[in-house]
């Protein structure tokens, strides 16, 4: 447990209290992101390469 104490000390440290809610917000988006893909509920979007969807080599 004292470990988890000293990384949010370094933590509040290197971004400071204000930024700490951003973080924590973006953290939860990515591991609900990942959850989702891992189970396979999450589609993976093409971006448009600009070719009309397809592949030109």
């Amino acid at each position: 447990m004292p470990e988890l104490v000293i990384i949010l000390v370094i933590v509040v440290i290197i971004f400071g209290a204000g930024r700490l809610p951003e973080i924590g917000g973006a953290l939860g988006k990515s591991i609900r992101s990942f959850k989702r893909a891992s189970e396979g509920r999450d589609v993976i979007e093409a971006k448009d390469n600009g070719l009309g969807g397809e592949n030109r080599s």
